[in-house]
């Protein structure tokens, strides 16, 4: 029998194979009312950990907090106790003017300025989502006759601003879709580990349009307009969990 995971407290045969990680407790406490029979398997510090079913596909959700480097310790532990498919449904920054706040976006890959995954492996490695799950993705989305956008997905490890120059603009550039704080950790670790991962986001706000750096007085994530796009960002996110194996060969 394997040992309960430590910081998770979590006892491995609680997790299923695949698992929707989110940052917030409180949106893995909504995803999880999505399934069916969830049942709470962990919770320590901002990890909380649920494992039930949607549509007959054994889930686990659990939230992870916010910055790579505690997001990392959820996926290697994740890991360690069985995981093999993940996929992150978060929010995000638009970085390019035309993405509404509550778009969908689908990270194909990341930019890794998350400051952990440069300590696990060098930076020449590039942080890519697997292809059968963006294809899930994109089938779930295209099932619920949802509008996507997709692209690359730069990981920060900061969100409000310091006293060094910062590269959004660099990235806005590059044509760079948005911004967020865990992706790219994700992505590298499950990789490294032989594991399958994606992921799905929200904009909650857009810096191309902003003329300031980010604050409290312009940066305001919770409104309707981003709460109803998480609602629709988990259903498709759980639908793309359940088709994953059926895809798998649709990708030579």
């Amino acid at each position: 029998m394997k040992p309960i995971l430590p910081v998770l407290q979590v006892n491995p045969s609680d997790l299923a194979s695949c698992a929707l990680v989110v940052g917030d407790p409180r949106r893995a406490e909504t995803a999880a009312a999505l399934l069916e029979n969830p049942r709470q398997v962990g919770a320590n510090r901002a990890y909380v950990t649920y494992t039930g079913h949607y549509a007959g596909q054994r889930i686990t959700v659990c939230s992870h907090g916010v910055g790579a480097a505690g997001a990392s310790v959820c996926f290697t532990e994740l890991l360690q106790g069985g995981v093999q498919v993940f996929i992150r449904a978060g929010t995000c920054g638009a970085l390019q003017p035309d993405i509404e706040d509550g778009a969908l976006i689908i990270g194909l890959a990341a930019v890794r300025e998350d400051g952990t995954s440069e300590q696990l492996v060098p930076l020449a490695y590039p942080a890519y989502a697997d292809p059968h799950l963006i294809l899930a993705l994109q089938t779930a989305a295209r099932s619920r006759k949802v509008t996507w956008r997709e692209g690359v997905i730069v990981t920060q490890a900061h969100l409000y601003p310091g006293l060094l120059p910062s590269t959004i603009g660099l990235w806005q550039q590059a044509k760079v879709a948005a911004v967020e704080m865990e992706y790219a950790a994700l992505l590298v670790i499950a990789s490294l580990n032989g594991a399958c991962a994606g992921g799905i986001f929200v904009t909650d706000g857009n810096l191309a349009r902003q003329s300031a750096s980010l604050s409290p007085e312009n940066y305001q994530p919770i409104r309707p307009v981003v709460e109803n796009g998480i609602q629709v960002m988990l259903r498709v996110a759980l639908e793309a969990l359940t088709l994953q194996s059926s895809l798998s060969g649709a990708i030579p």
